[in-house]
């Protein structure tokens, strides 16, 4: 089968796309044949080989070349031990190694929303379960509170912004100036053009603030948050060429000791029930995902340096099939 792989670390054009070894199903999991994968920072960071992602995976070069982790597609045979899923169902889920023809999973699969592409399905994973746990498990989200979305066009921001009116919430995104009515447009009931105004010297407070741009000091979070309210760190900037987003999140840790709101920093899980979750949110049209670009397999590279200018629109995603 065609996979990209990544042998070495560095800027997009290390990847390259292979015939490798299909995977064989195992006896507790299910075997898609994958029709769209997308790309989020996670496998940036694992290309370029920040120290965060060399640890775990070879410090001189990937122990395991797979990349990729967002699939949508279809089963094409399953394990002996699986009994909820069968040849033909139409799933979408997370899975090491995704930019390829064929996924073998276990337990981040579920079935995919019916009344999206697998193209749109492919875009879900990461990006709306960062959000969803962002805004439910870590930032406490209730009805009626008043929520900012700081960078709030981009894969994960697109999902929270909705999840979040999904959850009751007042929300306010932060986007730039082209990408201001498409917040309004996913039911943002107020939109900040950060090239036009600092949300930060606004006056308003807030109950909760996930913080996907970064970029800001705890002095300057601090004006727009009440004395109780949850901080979500989910990203940051990539300006530190060896731990990347993580010397912001280190740095407000540090900033933030002693203080009355709660701060939080996470990486998300897969898990089979919060993709059955937002796949009852997508079909009751309560959330929808964007995608702005989808490149072909072949394309993966120009895919990946688009990701790196930091401006997409919602999600990038790889037509596989």
């Amino acid at each position: 089968m065609k996979a990209v792989v990544c042998r070495s670390y560095g800027p997009p054009h290390v990847l390259k796309v292979e015939e490798v070894e299909k995977p064989a199903v195992s006896e507790d999991g299910v075997l898609v044949r994958v029709h769209a994968s997308s790309v989020n920072p996670a496998e940036w960071y694992s290309m370029v080989g920040l120290l965060i992602a060399r640890m775990p995976n070879g410090l001189f070069k990937p122990k395991d070349p797979r990349i990729g982790a967002d699939f949508a597609g279809v089963v094409e045979a399953v394990g002996s031990q699986v009994t909820d899923f069968q040849p033909g169902d139409e799933v979408y889920g997370g899975r090491s190694g995704a930019f390829a023809e064929y996924v073998n999973v276990r337990n981040a699969v579920a079935r995919k929303p019916t009344n999206i592409s697998f193209e749109q399905a492919a875009a879900a994973p990461t990006a709306a379960i960062t959000a969803l746990q962002g805004l439910r498990d870590h930032g406490k989200i209730k009805a009626g509170q008043k929520v900012l979305i700081n960078g709030a066009a981009g894969g994960v921001g697109t999902f929270a912004v909705q999840i979040a009116k999904a959850f009751g919430a007042e929300v306010t995104g932060v986007t730039s100036t082209k990408n201001v009515e498409l917040i309004r447009s996913l039911g943002a009931d107020h939109v900040i053009d950060y090239t036009k105004e600092d949300f930060t010297q606004s006056g308003q407070r807030y109950d909760l603030l996930l913080d996907i741009a970064g970029g800001r000091t705890w002095k300057e979070y601090k004006r727009v948050l009440s004395p109780t309210a949850n901080f979500v760190i989910v990203g940051a900037k990539k300006s530190n060429p060896v731990i990347g987003p993580l010397g912001h999140v280190l740095g407000l840790k540090l900033a933030t000791i002693g203080a009355s709101q709660k701060i939080s920093f996470f990486i998300a899980q897969f898990t089979r029930e919060d993709l059955s979750t937002l796949r009852d949110m997508i079909e009751a049209e309560k959330i929808r995902p964007v995608v702005e670009k989808i490149y072909p397999l072949a394309q993966t590279v120009e895919a990946m340096r688009y990701l790196g200018t930091g401006h997409a629109q919602g999600k990038i995603v790889l037509a596989i099939k």
